[in-house]
């Protein structure tokens, strides 16, 4: 008979980790409190569990252990008594900072933001190019902070030549990582060929790319407007890989692109890894640019994202502004001008959706420019003015490719099936 007190549980242990920030000139503490709490988001995603934020305000970080003494001698007293796995930096270490740090904590292990968000990546990562993509990533974060803990890839690769007189085995590691960077670099060109073939044969469709900040609605939307079972989940970063759908409107076809979400800081790397997924965003013919106008710090999302688009270059392309999440929005998110408010009055109670929308359509936020809609993705919310005001563009491009369209939509269908991804 089994004794059930006895039994070993195999259930994996909740990480538990401490998240530290600094306030400086150009941070404001109560930036540094919004992003700490993104932060303790991030870290949520992989499983971990935040015990403790610390925050410091300093002129300029240390460089040396990235927070001042007194600061890293109160986190020590902290994991002293209260011990976490982890350690986790609002901002990108340098390798010395990673070196000392990881000195003072001794068997506590350093993360920081960008490391963070390649494990998340690496977690969702599903196809084979994306998990390609991510390695990439991770190599090319880790090369330049290559300490000890890297001998053991010496055990990777053997063979006359892999050690000449003298060497290191610390050049000797980077050695090893640069062949793999090499490697995958190699295998990811091959993916990228067959991506643009792809790409080029889905020009006989008018393209549609979602584009907006981590955990927007996009995926969500996605799944509204093409009826197909996409994953969607309230974390960061759920959507990794690129999905393509046919959608038709009024029986003009075009494809429907779910991509990767930004974030503040995102890893250069992974924006170099991630080149043939962001290929489908710059080599779209419209963006629809998803935000969550819940979020109290939307506005500073949406240039996050505006400038990752010009940074790859898509800043330049048709554009719906898509304020999702309505239902969850209220006035004291964000600043709606309104004509009480001039008058001093208080903020009349919102009490249903309808209401909200007059109160948006109404605000600064639709003033800015006409191809600007209101909705709630999960709630299917006012989905007809958003596909109305897309539909105008896709109309406009579709007629450009087909000056003689007649609807001979059932054509397309067979044509476009072979160009969409499984």
């Amino acid at each position: 008979m089994i004794d059930k007190n006895k039994m070993i549980s195999t259930a994996r242990r909740t990480e538990t980790a401490v998240l530290v920030a600094v306030s400086t000139q150009k941070q404001s503490q109560d930036k540094t409190r919004e992003y700490l709490e993104e932060l303790e988001f991030l870290a949520g995603t992989l499983g971990v569990e935040t015990k403790k934020t610390f925050s410091q305000n300093l002129e300029r970080r240390d460089l040396r252990t990235f927070v001042g003494k007194g600061k890293l001698e109160e986190i020590q007293n902290y994991i002293n008594t209260e011990p976490v796995d982890m350690i986790i930096f609002d901002d990108d270490l340098t390798p010395s900072q990673v070196r000392n740090l990881e000195g003072a904590f001794k068997e506590i292990k350093v993360l920081d933001r960008s490391l963070l968000i390649l494990n998340i990546f690496a977690m969702r990562a599903q196809t084979a190019q994306s998990k390609l993509q991510v390695e990439l990533a991770q190599y090319q974060y880790m090369y330049p902070r290559l300490t000890r803990m890297w001998t053991h890839l010496s055990r990777i690769k053997a063979g006359v030549g892999m050690r000449g007189p003298g060497e290191k085995e610390l050049e000797t590691d980077r050695r090893i990582v640069q062949d793999r960077i090499s490697f995958l670099k190699e295998k990811l060109d091959k993916y990228d060929k067959q991506s643009i073939t792809r790409r080029k044969e889905r020009n006989r469709l008018v393209r549609v790319a979602l584009v907006g900040y981590t955990n927007v609605g996009k995926s969500t939307l996605m799944r509204q407007l093409s009826k197909a079972d996409v994953f969607a989940e309230n974390k960061l970063f759920a959507t990794v890989d690129s999905t393509v759908r046919k959608v038709t409107l009024e029986n003009i076809p075009f494809l429907l692109t779910d991509t990767v979400g930004f974030i503040r800081k995102l890893p250069t790397t992974l924006i170099e890894s991630f080149k043939s997924t962001l290929d489908e965003v710059r080599e779209a013919d419209i963006l629809m640019h998803v935000v969550d106008i819940s979020h109290p710090s939307f506005e500073e999302q949406i240039e996050v994202v505006q400038g990752t688009l010009a940074e790859i270059g898509a800043a330049d392309k048709p554009t719906v502004l898509v304020f999702n999440k309505i239902d969850a929005y209220t006035p004291e998110n964000t600043e709606v001008i309104e004509d009480h408010e001039l008058l001093g009055e208080d903020q009349p109670e919102i009490k249903s959706i309808e209401e909200i929308l007059e109160q948006l359509r109404n605000s600064y936020m639709a003033k800015n420019t006409n191809d600007v809609v209101f909705i709630s993705a999960e709630k299917k919310e006012n989905l007809d003015e958003l596909r109305e005001k897309v539909f105008k563009h896709i109309k406009d491009k579709h007629y450009t490719i087909y000056p003689n369209w007649v609807g001979v939509d059932s054509f397309l269908e067979e044509q476009s099936s072979q160009f969409l991804d499984e």
